[in-house]
């Protein structure tokens, strides 16, 4: 099996239910992040750690997320003759990162019937042969220093073997995640593990750690989800959904796989909640804006005498 991860899926064919009715007409993918839509965020990571071949899975209604990267040589121009060389540059910078990305886009109604997230993983796997892929979802936002797809990369080269994001959690909490069994710590925030437990309770919960967005997914991944879907056929379900998760687990009870602790800070944007919490974090960091929100919480904090 190949080494060198160069290739990356990002299923994008939800419809954002928790973001309703916000996102009735408008993406989830394309919400602003500061000043990039959160999908543009994912894609600037993907290129920053070296991916050169990514497949954007979509659904009907997405073709906002298509006209944002598309080059626009026009309202570039445009902006140059207004003399707005600066913006005349981001827009150009956004098509830029499609072409350094490769970015190709793949409608999720294919042969396959089930729904879940795991089915435009395996919708994509048909273009990637045996090589192993990144995938990421796109309404997740990582600050760190060293990208999270980063960190997975060098996880998988060093192991071989499937790598999902870890980050420690409060177990309080562990009926919001996927939770790991682990076998080993590795060292270096790589951990053995043998199987997830979606959901415990608190006090079932395997260990301290939470998965989080993120995978290096290998062909024996594929092969698990294959046969979710062919069970999926042959019980004639038409609610049983197919689940990224759920194959790993099936993979990790016989074969090797491991997680990797991410250092550095997750913000999940899909609930208005963690939205918000993610859009005021990252204007924080702006140089500009920072401080002025920082002026403004102060100010609404103070007492009116």
């Amino acid at each position: 099996m190949p080494t060198n991860i160069r290739r990356a899926v990002i299923p994008a064919a939800g419809i954002g239910s928790r973001l309703l009715p916000l996102t009735k007409a408008i993406p989830k993918e394309m919400l602003p992040i500061g000043e990039k839509p959160v999908i543009e965020h994912t894609v600037c990571e993907l290129v920053a750690s070296g991916i050169t071949d990514i497949t954007i899975v979509v659904s009907q209604g997405k073709n906002l997320i298509q006209e944002h990267f598309r080059p626009s040589p026009a309202l570039a121009e445009q902006l140059r003759a207004d003399g707005k060389a600066h913006l005349a540059d981001a827009v150009d910078e956004v098509a830029d990162l499609s072409r350094r990305g490769h970015i190709t886009y793949l409608d999720q109604h294919g042969p396959y019937g089930p729904y879940g997230n795991g089915t435009p993983v395996l919708n994509a796997s048909h273009n990637f042969r045996d090589e192993p892929m990144l995938v990421l979802w796109p309404d997740d936002v990582f600050v760190s220093e060293v990208p999270r797809a980063q960190q997975l990369i060098r996880a998988y080269e060093a192991m071989s073997c499937p790598v999902l994001a870890l980050m420690p959690m409060d177990r309080a909490h562990s009926y919001r995640y996927g939770v790991p069994v682990v076998k080993e710590d590795m060292g270096g925030g790589t951990l053995r593990i043998t199987g997830l437990v979606e959901k415990p309770k608190p006090a079932d919960a395997p260990s301290d750690y939470a998965a989080i967005g993120g995978y290096v997914v290998t062909p024996g991944i594929i092969d698990e989800l294959r046969e979710q879907t062919r069970r999926w056929h042959a019980a004639g379900d038409p609610t049983a959904e197919v689940y990224l998760t759920d194959a790993i687990n099936a993979y990790a009870a016989t074969r090797a796989a491991y997680g990797q602790v991410i250092q550095g800070r997750w913000f999940d944007t899909g609930n208005p909640a963690a939205y918000l919490e993610a859009q005021f974090a990252t204007a924080l960091q702006h140089p500009e804006y920072g401080p002025r929100l920082r002026e403004l919480a102060r100010s609404l904090d103070t007492p009116d005498t």
